[in-house]
């Protein structure tokens, strides 16, 4: 289960930071995210940034302020005395998405679901806050069919609310509908613009293969953010945007800067770490990987942390990582989130293809995004089915999306079709573009384009 690109998908995503490679895949907190997304749920990796969730950032200070757990005990003790205020409700139910999002806690969603509802009974009529609040939760919990519904009942009240506008987007991106979502955030960047647009309209840009658009919009959020967590959210994306290009000297120096803005920013830990490690400099990079999964043990850190030491022969150290992984599917189900793509993407490289093929499938029937895609054509090259899984590749790759491990899933399967010429060109293409796209399976994309007496 690499990194699923959200939330940057948020994210959650969306390998699994993205989901592929990049995202949500996202994690326990399903920081797969308010911003599921950003990736998305099969995006980025990573969360979706200040304020792009479920609610306005002012607003979201004013109720929370002095952090998200004090913020929710004021709330929880207002309420006691005032049951009937609806923003009040609103605001508590987005408090716990973001406790959620920053616990790697999936128990806090249907908490988080009562309290908007609860908003909704008290003030039915003209409540785009709920509305969009529920949007947020939809998507943290990978409904994304709900997450647009629910965007749109909010936008019907208020068309300029940005929490709605940015989920909005994040759900077209991840039911696979990507020139809406390019209108989505066209349309989100004249109305509302800011970060959370901005890092939206970038990510849709990179998926059509436009990177340098991609990197120019992100430029401009990071030159207008003046919020320390905001510019590490935007350095961030900018070394993630670098590093699914193979550019190991500019991803070093974003997620330097994003870490320089907000140390404690575990998004661009991970980022540092995958860089050390590309660079040799493995001792470094457990470290950073050891420190995520301390505070943050969400699905894409503790596989990118297992896959790091499984390449560094300490199989039984990586197996604990991938059953502490394993072990969030059961948590996330349990409190309400889809967690078929995240179980696809893992049970095809570390565990039962049949079960990934099951998940995958499943995952197909809600939604067609290029992360799916090449989530069931993996799967079903894991479980021996090439000529079915052929197609699913070359979806994944039909938007111009430019990933590395994308273009590597689709030069196995022809390899493993006996496509030599199709194969050497792709294994190739997934090299030149991003050499140090998985510390597992970049040895043996070299090894497979070797045997085929191709070089990268």
């Amino acid at each position: 289960m690499r990194a699923v690109p959200t939330r940057r998908r948020v994210p959650w995503p969306p390998s699994l930071t993205r989901l592929t490679g990049a995202a949500i895949v996202a994690g326990l907190a399903v920081a797969l995210t308010i911003a599921a997304a950003v990736a998305g749920g099969a995006g980025r990796p990573a969360d979706p940034g200040p304020g792009a969730g479920g609610t306005d950032p002012q607003a979201y200070g004013q109720a929370a302020g002095g952090g998200t757990a004090a913020g929710i005990g004021r709330l929880q003790r207002h309420l006691r005395a005032q049951p009937r205020d609806a923003e009040s409700w609103t605001a508590l139910g987005l408090s716990y998405v973001e406790q959620a999002r920053l616990t790697a806690d999936p128990s806090y969603y249907p908490k988080s679901a009562a309290a908007l509802r609860r908003a909704l009974a008290v003030r039915p009529d003209a409540n785009d806050g709920a509305h969009a609040g529920l949007a947020a939760l939809a998507a943290a919990r990978h409904d994304f069919g709900t997450a647009l519904s629910e965007a749109d009942a909010a936008l019907a009240i208020n068309p300029y609310g940005q929490s709605a506008l940015a989920v909005r987007i994040d759900a077209l991106v991840e039911l696979g509908r990507y020139p809406e979502a390019m209108a989505a955030a066209k349309h989100a960047d004249a109305v509302r613009p800011g970060t959370p647009v901005f890092t939206r309209l970038a990510y849709v840009n990179e998926l059509y293969g436009r990177t340098g658009e991609a990197r120019r919009v992100l430029r401009l959020a990071a030159s207008s953010a003046t919020a320390p967590a905001d510019q590490a959210y935007v350095h961030d994306q900018l070394g993630e945007l670098a590093w699914n290009g193979g550019d190991l000297a500019a991803a070093g120096r974003e997620f330097g800067l994003a870490l320089r803005h907000d140390p404690g920013y575990l998004p661009a830990v991970d980022g540092r770490a995958r860089v050390e490690a590309a660079r040799g400099r493995t001792a470094r990079a457990l470290a950073d990987h050891a420190r995520v999964v301390a505070a943050l043990p969400l699905p894409q850190y503790l596989t990118g942390y297992g896959e790091l030491l499984e390449a560094r022969g300490r199989t039984a150290d990586a197996r604990r990582q991938y059953a502490v992984a394993g072990s969030w599917s059961t948590l996330a189900r349990a409190s309400g989130v889809a967690t078929d793509l995240e179980t696809a993407l893992f049970e095809a490289d570390h565990g039962n293809a049949a079960t990934a093929v099951a998940a995958a499938r499943a995952e197909w029937g809600r939604r067609r995004s290029v992360h799916v895609a090449d989530a069931l054509g993996w799967a079903l090259h894991a479980s021996g089915r090439d000529a079915e899984a052929l197609p699913y590749a070359r979806k994944a790759l039909a938007t111009g999306y430019r990933n590395a491990s994308f273009r590597y899933h689709l030069g196995m399967i022809e390899k493993s079709l006996g496509q030599r010429s199709a194969a050497r060109r792709d294994l190739a293409a997934a090299l030149r573009l991003d050499p140090y796209f998985s510390p597992l399976h970049a040895p043996k994309a070299r090894a497979a384009l070797s045997a085929l007496g191709g070089a990268a």
